[in-house]
């Protein structure tokens, strides 16, 4: 396949310089834990399905959906909406449950603790606690009733059970940490006293509050102006480099994969057809659905060039079609990539895709 290539720079530190809010004790006994549990992924998800019921009958809108996030790990969850993604990380988080209309399965460990089965005490015990959400469009996540602040340090007053003023300082500190001005001052604002970039920080401040282990980070920069995005984009990659928390990146963005993840997993119609490292991927694509979404991104050195375009739309869950799901807009499809399931196979080590065909197409190309 053509090779897509971008300019990519991911930047690290080692440092962990941020109060965490915990006792020297707590944060020995977490970072000792940390260190015990080094060899084993720190996320591990397996085979994850999601289904809903709707009165034209089930809808499945994610399907054997694999993810591993290590500690202090980048990943990056793209694709085009409607591909399954928030869908699928919020089955993580057990943000759904089972009922006659809504069914999930597969296999969800975190830190070794099976997410499926375990009890809602623990759920309780680690959802927000190590493993949090920062979740779309701030202004509709954000209660307009409520003070920033109280917001902020909700989660303080019933994980941790700290006193108001506690819980105020920590507010504070979190708000200067994410960059607003006058921290301390903004504490009793609303949100709509807040502007859209402005509020987006307030949302990572509240993700932040317990100091996750695992941040997930769904879309992020949408409907944000390019600089507040670049200004976003930079706050969690420092943020991910003081704590040594992990982040996971729901987007559709290619370039926002490029600036955040060191590893990607590109979803189309509620599976993952392609996954591996950033580079590895941007500069050697083995999915026609990764080289479309690549060449749809402009780039300064080819600004003569029209913008390809993926054609079709994405099908509707209620529809999927058979065998290679991208094969009716695909053009390399055969009519083996019509029936059948098409699995994830090895590209090299750490690079996998679901196409039938990519030997073949690798060497046309």
């Amino acid at each position: 396949m053509s090779k897509s290539r971008g300019a990519m720079q991911v930047v690290r530190s080692s440092s962990r310089a941020r109060s965490t809010g915990r006792t020297q004790e707590e944060t020995a006994v977490r970072d000792q834990a940390r260190a015990g549990r080094s060899g084993a992924p720190l996320l591990d998800v397996s085979d994850l399905s999601v289904e809903f019921g709707t009165s034209r009958g089930p809808v499945a809108a994610v399907n054997g959906f694999d993810l591993r996030v290590d500690r202090g790990d980048s990943v990056a969850i793209v694709g085009e909406s409607g591909s399954g993604k928030s869908v699928a990380m919020r089955a993580v988080l057990g943000l759904y449950s089972q009922s006659r209309t809504t069914r999930v399965d597969g296999e969800v460990l975190f830190d070794g603790v099976d997410l499926r089965s375990a009890s809602r005490k623990t759920l309780r015990g680690i959802r927000g606690e190590r493993l949090a959400l920062i979740a779309q469009d701030a202004l509709s996540s954000l209660n307009p009733s409520l003070t920033v602040g109280y917001q902020i340090s909700e989660a303080l007053r019933i994980h941790r059970r700290w006193s108001g003023p506690a819980c105020r300082r920590r507010a504070a500190e979190l708000l200067d940490m994410v960059g607003i001005p006058s921290a301390s001052d903004r504490l009793g604002d609303y949100p709509h006293q807040f502007s859209g970039g402005m509020r987006q920080r307030v949302l990572i401040a509240a993700g932040l509050a317990l100091d996750p282990d695992v941040l997930i980070a769904d879309e992020p920069t949408t409907a944000l102006d390019v600089t507040i995005q670049a200004q976003i984009l930079q706050l969690l990659r420092d943020l991910r480099a003081e704590t040594g928390m992990a982040l996971v990146m729901i987007t559709h963005d290619m370039g926002v994969v490029a600036e955040t993840a060191d590893r990607v997993a590109v979803m189309y119609a509620g599976s993952v057809v392609e996954s591996g490292r950033v580079r590895d991927v941007f500069d050697s694509p083995q999915h026609p659905y990764t080289t479309g979404l690549l060449r749809a991104v402009p780039r300064p050195d080819r600004r003569r060039e029209r913008l390809s375009s993926i054609p079709g739309s994405p099908p509707s869950p209620s529809q999927w079609p058979g065998g290679c799901r991208f094969h009716p807009r695909c053009p390399h499809a055969d009519e083996g990539c019509r029936v059948g399931t098409i699995n994830l196979e090895p590209v090299v080590s750490g690079h996998s895709t679901a196409c039938r065909r990519w030997k073949e197409i690798a060497c046309d190309e």
